[in-house]
């Protein structure tokens, strides 16, 4: 199943992070789970993706390991529902029986890696690595954003219709003329922004306008 001699991705990022792995072979399980945690890595192993999902997961960063042919629900299968399921973990899968469409199939829809199987260890954990990597972006991109809308609910009605109008790029001369306010007022409100907003600059503000999908007719944020 697995070959070669296996030099772990990086043990000093292993903390907190479990790689599950989904495949109905227990020879498999138990290989997979033995590299994995001889470089420090949790592990937790699953015949099937139904057992995976009724399992509780632990909060923490992670990926997903799983074959493509299993019972039940298929690998494939299981990477397309992974978003309407709420699942945020990168998957890598493997396979037996690969073929060309397949792989491109697997890695168009977000796939970090297609190995055949028999595979070098080390060629599966540089993939781990890669996935472990990529979910780390992705949470600290999630954490970042809950940060933005928690910011932008301390805005009052009138300050969110001044920082919609300033990032769409209006003088606070034009965005008094619209709200019917005065230019000074327009001022103290938009500083009110760049402060409950933690922006150091006009173009911090529009970047945090645009993660947040605030309208430029004041609505509510879309993302």
């Amino acid at each position: 199943m697995i070959r070669g001699n296996a030099a772990g991705p990086a043990r000093a990022s292993a903390a907190r992070q479990t790689v599950f792995v989904v495949d109905d072979d227990p020879d498999i399980r138990e290989a997979l789970s033995g590299l994995l945690r001889s470089i420090d890595l949790a592990c937790a192993a699953f015949a099937s993706v139904a057992e995976f999902l009724a399992a509780p997961r632990p909060l923490g960063a992670g990926c997903l390991v799983v074959d493509v042919r299993l019972p039940g629900v298929s690998g494939l299968e299981f990477q397309g529902q992974l978003s309407a399921l709420g699942i945020d973990l990168p998957m890598i899968l493997m396979t037996g029986h690969g073929d060309i469409p397949m792989t491109v199939k697997a890695m168009k829809a977000g796939a970090v890696d297609f190995l055949a199987k028999p595979f070098r260890e080390q060629d599966l954990l540089d993939a781990i690595g890669t996935a472990l990597a990529r979910d780390a972006v992705q949470r600290s991109a999630h954490a970042a954003l809950d940060d933005l809308k928690a910011d932008y609910e301390t805005l009052t009605a009138r300050e969110r219709e001044v920082m919609a109008q300033v990032t769409a790029g209006l003088m606070n001369k034009q965005v008094a003329g619209n709200l019917g306010l005065s230019e000074i007022t327009v001022k103290i409100h938009r500083g009110h922004v760049m402060r409950k907003m933690k922006a150091r600059s006009l173009a911090d503000l529009v970047r945090s306008a645009e993660a947040l999908g605030v309208s430029h007719a004041g609505g509510a944020p879309t993302r």
